[in-house]
This record gives structure tokens, C-alpha cells and sequence, in this order.
């Protein structure tokens, strides 16, 4: 571990919590459709907003706002992975 990692862990108060999503292990198709759900495919935030046909604006995307976004995407991701890989399903409903 870099001096730079354990001056981060110590800064960090999420981290705990970064490290429990990013250790979670995907083993159950319940589970696995649960989060699939749960979790949307793109920020659900994101939208032009369009009068008469006009673009008036554009709000971006929140999303990587949350601190934990990325270990959350991550925990899609391994669910959709194991879905197509371990259960052979079909995962094009969930993209």
C-alpha cells in the first residue's frame, strides 16, 4: 500500500464503504436481477428540455456527482456479467 493510498483511506470517510461495495461478489440470480433493476443503465437525470420542437436546454448528468458511483456501476456491471456468463441469460433488456 502507497503512502498516497493511506493518506487517502484516512481523508476519506466513504472509503469503508467503497471497499464493502467493490468486495461484493455477485453469486445469486436474484440478486444479480435485483440490482440490474435497481441500478439504471444511463443517469436517469440527464434530459434536453425541448418546447415546440425548440432545445430551450440541456440539464447534464448528476450522476457522477455521487461519491459512489462508480463502485455502484461496478456492482451492475458484475451482475449483468454474471448473468450472461454463470446463468446464460439474455441481458439486452437491462442496456
Amino acid at each position: 500500500m502507497t503512502a498516497f493510498t493511506q493518506i487517502c483511506q484516512k481523508h476519506d470517510l466513504l472509503y469503508p464503504v467503497r471497499q464493502w461495495l467493490e468486495s461484493i461478489e455477485i453469486h445469486n440470480p436474484k440478486l444479480a436481477h435485483f440490482l440490474c433493476k435497481l441500478v439504471p443503465s444511463q443517469c436517469p437525470f440527464e434530459r434536453d428540455v425541448v418546447l415546440f420542437g425548440r432545445k430551450l436546454f440541456h440539464i447534464p448528468a448528476m450522476c457522477k456527482l455521487n461519491p459512489l458511483y462508480e463502485q455502484v456501476v461496478t456492482l451492475r456491471f458484475k451482475a449483468l456479467c454474471y448473468l450472461a456468463d454463470e446463468c446464460g441469460e439474455d441481458v439486452t433488456a437491462y442496456c
